[in-house]
């Protein structure tokens, strides 16, 4: 991808065991390993970049991924230092095992969950199994590593960090200190750690972000040498901007002279260039194709013929289409030149294709991934579904009976729960985005409105959705879209389902709707059981608060209810008196009236 792509740096890193003076800098790593197995991280010119195993005396273990093939996975560049315990058993095993296992652990997530909890899963994966091999290996006993990492993704730095091992950055000639020390100081004795992986069953991650300047320089850092050198000499050697190994050398040899007797190790990252402002990852999939006038039935557009219209939308029109070469039916979205808001039309395909590319599952929609080079225009092509969409199956009776319609609703749920699990939110749930399929399938479909909050650079203003279909927070504007909007919006298109009217009513776009009460289902379906009124009255209460937690509870809410099938109570009409007090006391005056017009007339 272009814009992490222009993301260059440069590297460095040395290190020195505390009684002797074997060098080992970015490259300079042979492969493999006995005693470990992990990741081949990438260092300068695409070689291992981290210490020689050769010194087993070196507790300190660093290492870099970066280069084209880590860039393009969409995670970024990694950097990261381990520093196992003094007189702890096999801390350099603990150490190397330490860093290459969360490097591994966090290329192995999705990107769409963002580098916080990608981290938090890698370093807790490792932090388990040290801990649970120390307590039964006398090898690992006692081990605890201290761990810090850097963490480059488009514009910004991630940092990482538990234990006291440190971060530095040098932006411009001013030097700040990134992470905080979890020790505590003992009179005569050496520092006591706190926190470091490995030491307790769970570990927690400090986690800070910082925007990247072109010429940011980053020091990461064992206690060797923070411990033996003053912040100002540190900017001092860094300010010199000799190479980043060089410096890495400097930083080892000043604080081997000012009598450091412990592991030093320097891992130096220069930022060289940076990906332009505002394109992100999701904008270089079809960032550079035309969007050319719409193609009408029997034209061929790159191997596909144009069979039929399907559907003809504001910003894009879908037809049927046969890919020639393999006599397979497809569907294709084209976005319309002449709409005002094409670079937004733009973004959004490339978005449905990003994500669908990424999130497989039974209950999502896809998009047909072509090879590079293949398309000459902007449009997306989706695999053709035999059915018919929730809103058209809305429009024919049999209205929905309990089983199908609470069957329909539980899939959809499952299919959103994909989503929020990869860190995705859908923010456009309803009926004309639920396809179901002839065999008995539901696909929630039309990812082009979704958000990733764990990629985004900046919160968005306010959320694309259908009026009559998004939360009253997004209504009120200054909300993006959450888990908790998307799980109002999948009770209000399962409530229009059963009842084909809106529990609040229909809202029109830029109107000011209000939500002081929903018309209970009960209401419009008589025939409905309790439970179901209850389960969606609760999915799209007003208040986020008084909602379920999230969409899994609310399936998990209507397949309870279906098992307990006839035997729940049925919904019994509410008197005259608690629908509508005004009219029942009308009535009653009336009839009053009446009754003494009688009596007067006798």
């Amino acid at each position: 991808m272009a814009a992490i792509s222009e993301l260059h740096l440069s590297t460095g890193i040395v290190s020195e065991a505390a009684r002797s003076r074997d060098k080992r800098a970015s490259g300079g790593l042979e492969a493999g390993s006995p005693e470990l197995s992990g990741p081949e991280v990438s260092g300068r010119d695409g070689e291992t970049g981290a210490g020689d195993r050769r010194n087993a005396r070196n507790q300190d273990f660093a290492a870099v991924c970066h280069g084209a093939a880590f860039q393009r996975s969409g995670h970024g560049i990694v950097a990261a230092l381990a520093d196992g315990a003094a007189g702890a058993r096999g801390g350099r095993i603990a150490a190397e095992t330490t860093v290459r296992q969360f490097i591994e652990g966090y290329f192995g997530q999705r990107e769409t969950i963002g580098v916080q909890r990608a981290a938090a899963r890698a370093i807790d994966a490792v932090n388990r199994w040290l801990h649970a091999v120390g307590g039964r290996d006398p090898s690992l006993e006692t081990c605890a590593v201290s761990f810090a990492a850097v963490i480059l993704r488009g514009r910004r730095a991630h940092v990482l960090h538990v234990g006291h091992s440190r971060v530095y950055r040098l932006s411009g000639s001013r030097l700040a200190r990134l992470t905080e020390d979890h020790v505590v100081g003992r009179r005569g004795r050496a520092p006591v750690l706190l926190r470091a992986v490995g030491m307790e069953s769970a570990v927690r991650l400090d986690h800070t972000v910082h925007t990247l300047q072109v010429y940011d320089r980053f020091l990461v850092c064992s206690d060797g040498i923070h411990g033996g050198l003053a912040d100002r000499v540190l900017r001092a050697v860094l300010l010199e901007r000799s190479s980043p190994e060089q410096a890495a050398q400097a930083l080892v040899d000043a604080a081997r002279a000012a009598g450091s007797a412990d592991d030093v190790t320097a891992l130096v990252l220069d930022v060289n260039s940076l990906p332009p402002p505002g394109q992100g990852e999701l904008e270089q999939v079809l960032a550079d194709l035309p969007i050319l006038a719409l193609p009408g039935v029997g034209d061929v557009v790159d191997g596909f013929r144009i069979d039929a219209i399907l559907a003809d939308g504001r910003a894009s029109r879908l037809f049927r289409a046969t890919e020639i070469a393999f006599d397979q039916t497809v569907a294709a979205k084209f976005p319309k030149p002449e709409n005002a808001e094409a670079g937004q039309d733009r973004r959004a395909l490339m978005r449905e294709a990003w994500v669908a590319a990424r999130i497989r599952s039974p209950w999502l929609g896809e998009v047909v991934e072509l090879p590079p080079g293949r398309q000459t225009r902007l449009y997306a092509v989706l695999p053709y579904y035999q059915g018919e969409t929730l809103e058209a199956r809305l429009s024919r009776s049999p209205v929905l009976g309990l089983a199908e319609g609470v069957g329909i609703a539980i899939k959809v749920a499952r299919a959103v729960a994909v989503l929020h699990r990869a860190g995705v939110i859908h923010r456009d749930i309803k009926p004309d985005n639920v396809m179901l399929l002839a065999d008995g399938g539901v696909k929630l479909i039309d990812l082009g409105t979704v958000r990733l909050p764990n990629l985004e650079d900046g919160a968005e203003a306010e959320s694309p959705g259908t009026p009559s279909y998004m939360a009253p927070e997004l209504q009120a504007g200054g909300h993006a879209g959450d888990e908790l909007s998307d799980l109002y919006a999948l009770g209000v298109t399962v409530y229009r389902g059963f009842s084909g009217r809106y529990p609040y009513g229909e809202i029109e776009p830029f109107s000011h709707p209000r939500f002081a009460k929903a018309t209970p289902l009960s209401q419009r379906r008589r025939d409905l059981p309790a439970w179901l009124d209850l389960a969606l009255a609760r999915a799209t209460a007003a208040d986020p608060n008084d909602r379920f937690g999230d969409v899994l509870e609310f399936a998990l809410a209507l397949e309870n209810g279906l098992a307990r099938g006839g035997a729940v109570r049925k919904v019994r009409r509410q008197p005259l008196y608690q629908r509508n007090p005004l009219m029942f006391w009308q009535v009653l005056s009336l009839l009053l009236v009446v009754a003494l017009l009688i009596t007067l007339v006798r």
